[in-house]
């Protein structure tokens, strides 16, 4: 829903002067927000992304393991009603998708939903939002680039008939020492990357090409060996087990958010975000459905347990050959790779925002005057992610992802109903219908999603959100610079 409207006026700083309460409250003003876009240290980002390119980006962070590889943990859970669990998962996207929008169209920084609870909701909960973004990005990443190891040794298999072995493939508890070619794959994606935001993402471009006409490959093949019968046993676990498998599978809808931190580098950010983030989540949404009806309809539920390169497997059996197995690996080692690429640039733009105001150290914000990048922050974070990805195995990766995405996802379906009461007559080139009740079911469903999970998931988000606070008391909240300002 389109809303046009004249320049807003200037917000007086809401950043409290004394108390300790007041610091953590302090909120960061939408215009000065918008001023600071693309400033950095030493140079500044630059704009040459058009919605084209911002769409793609946002397929290109989104599509990849969760169909390839998740579907696999996915189905055992839930059955044949796993495409009921991507409805769900959907939806929970969808609605969250709806907040973003608005807030991208509003507020077109880099920093996503970390920039925007900043401006809603003040600067403790911004932080908390930011922290959960380096839990989304970074180890999804790290996530994503074990799931591409394994369709590498499928394509490795199909075509020379070798495989790396699991000493040097497997994380250490998984019969390995090191992952290397997770590794390798978030090495390749860094170089890419430090060569500048537009030539990344003619690459992507590209790579989201291949990995859709892949899947619709798959899905054409996959219909030749559907069985109606596979479908008889619909919900074998009940609501449980699809809740479970929601939770899961909403993995694969992380990274619709991904346009939303290249704001600062989008040619026309206001039109351009909110359009990108919904075309993208609804060409994936469909591919997803799609793939699932066809995968549980070409194999019985029960077959998924334990399997890796899912996808592959059912085009191998349901053809015969090899050939069309190994052409899918082959469509997924470039998929996934984009995945990592498009994720591990969200998360570079995430820290670069929280570093220009003061919350992460300086070399974060410092961009190249050659390329226009933020060449220390995108080496630090890269090698930060290639040694998850190199150590810990991927199911422990992809529920750690999951409830820190959900838990900032709600905060931003918050974000939108306090700007909505505190700036209504702001600008916004997109609005989410039906006043608070779309943000209001988003924030239920992500919750839901989130409680979904299991205990040992929350320990793990417990101690990541306790680590989080200790380095926001003891370095956030004094260097922050509207607190330096105030001295």
């Amino acid at each position: 829903m389109l809303d046009q409207g004249a320049a807003p006026p200037v917000e007086e700083s809401t950043t409290p002067k004394t108390s300790a309460l007041g610091a953590l409250v302090r909120r960061k003003p939408v215009e000065r927000l918008v001023g600071e876009g693309g400033q950095g240290e030493g140079g500044s980002l630059r704009r040459s992304l058009s919605m084209w390119q911002l769409t793609m980006i946002s397929i290109g962070a989104t599509l990849g393991t969760g169909i390839f590889v998740v579907l696999g943990d996915a189905v055992p859970k839930a059955g044949p009603a796993v495409t009921i669990a991507f409805v769900i998962a959907g939806l929970t996207a969808l609605f969250s998708a709806l907040s973003y929008a608005e807030l991208a169209g509003s507020i077109p920084v880099a920093g996503s939903s970390y920039s925007y609870a900043y401006a809603t909701m003040g600067e403790l909960v911004a932080w908390v939002c930011g922290w959960c973004l380096v839990l989304e990005y970074g180890v999804s990443v790290a996530a994503v680039a074990v799931g591409w190891g394994e369709y590498l040794n499928e394509l490795l298999d199909g075509t020379i008939g070798v495989t790396i072995p699991d000493v040097l493939s497997s994380a250490p508890g998984e019969g390995g020492v090191i992952n290397l070619p997770g590794l390798i794959v978030v090495m390749l994606a860094m170089v890419f990357l430090l060569g500048g935001a537009r030539e990344s993402a003619v690459v992507n471009t590209i790579m989201v090409a291949v990995k859709i006409v892949t899947l619709v490959i798959f899905c054409a093949i996959g219909y030749m060996g559907f069985k109606s019968g596979n479908y008889k046993d619909f919900m074998p676990l009940g609501m449980t087990g699809v809740g479970a498998a929601s939770a899961t599978l909403f993995f694969s809808y992380i990274g619709f958010d991904a346009a939303s931190t290249a704001g600062e580098e989008a040619k026309d950010p206001k039109r351009d975000l909110p359009r990108a983030i919904m075309l993208s989540l609804l060409i994936v949404t469909v591919l997803y459905v799609l793939v699932a009806a066809v995968a549980v309809g070409a194999w019985h539920w029960k077959a998924f347990e334990g399997s890796e390169a899912t996808l592959a497997a059912i085009m191998n059996d349901v053809t015969g050959q090899t050939f069309w197995g190994t052409m899918l690996a082959a469509g997924a080692v470039i998929s996934i790779a984009s995945v990592v690429l498009t994720v591990l640039y969200g998360q570079t733009r995430v820290l670069f925002a929280m570093s220009r105001d003061g919350l992460v150290p300086k070399f974060f914000g410092k961009v190249s005057g050659k390329t226009g990048t933020p060449r220390i922050n995108t080496v630090v974070v890269s090698l930060f992610c290639g040694l998850l990805a190199s150590l810990i195995p991927l199911g422990k990766l992809v529920d750690a992802t999951s409830i820190g995405t959900l838990f900032a996802f709600a905060l931003v379906n918050i974000a939108v109903i306090v700007l909505r009461r505190t700036r209504p007559d702001m600008p916004r080139t997109f609005k989410v219908a039906l006043g608070p009740v779309f943000p209001v079911l988003g924030f239920l469903f992500c919750a839901y999603n989130m409680f979904s999970l299991d205990s040992v998931t929350w320990a793990v988000f417990g101690c990541w959100m306790a680590a989080g606070l200790v380095f926001y008391f003891l370095y956030g909240m004094r260097r922050s610079r509207l607190a330096t300002e105030q001295k």
